[in-house]
């Protein structure tokens, strides 16, 4: 049974850097139509994430995001870190900590400017 699902859809300014930057995140593509439809779909476990081709997006005026609740924050920041992605600049990846809304997350931003946070609920 199918339960129901909400998946991002994000600009990209160039679907192949998408897909290698979110590959070293270990991620797989799982459909990749180009050169017909400039659209890709990511998928690592349970994540999905869709992107499409919006060659006129500067990274740094982005507002594309999304935030994924996943089950275990600290391991996947652990694996993303190992990425030795930069801090500051685009490409980056954010410090982990617990929020006052009652969450422990990290972000990502990817090369396009999307910025995706990741976390779970602090128990």
């Amino acid at each position: 049974m199918l339960s129901d699902t909400a998946i991002p859809t994000l600009p990209s300014r160039d679907l192949d850097e998408t897909i290698e930057f979110y590959s070293q995140l270990g991620f797989q593509v799982h459909f990749d139509p180009a050169p017909l439809n400039p659209y890709v779909i990511l998928r690592r476990g349970t994540i999905e994430l869709h992107f499409f081709q919006l060659l006129e997006i500067v990274p740094a005026e982005s507002y594309g995001g999304c935030y994924l609740r996943v089950s275990d924050v600290d391991t996947l920041f652990s694996e993303f870190s190992e990425q030795c992605l930069p801090i500051l600049g685009i490409p980056r990846l954010g410090t982990i900590e617990g929020k006052p809304w009652g969450m422990r997350e990290f972000y990502v931003v990817d090369p396009s400017g999307n910025l995706i946070r990741v976390g779970q609920p602090i128990s």
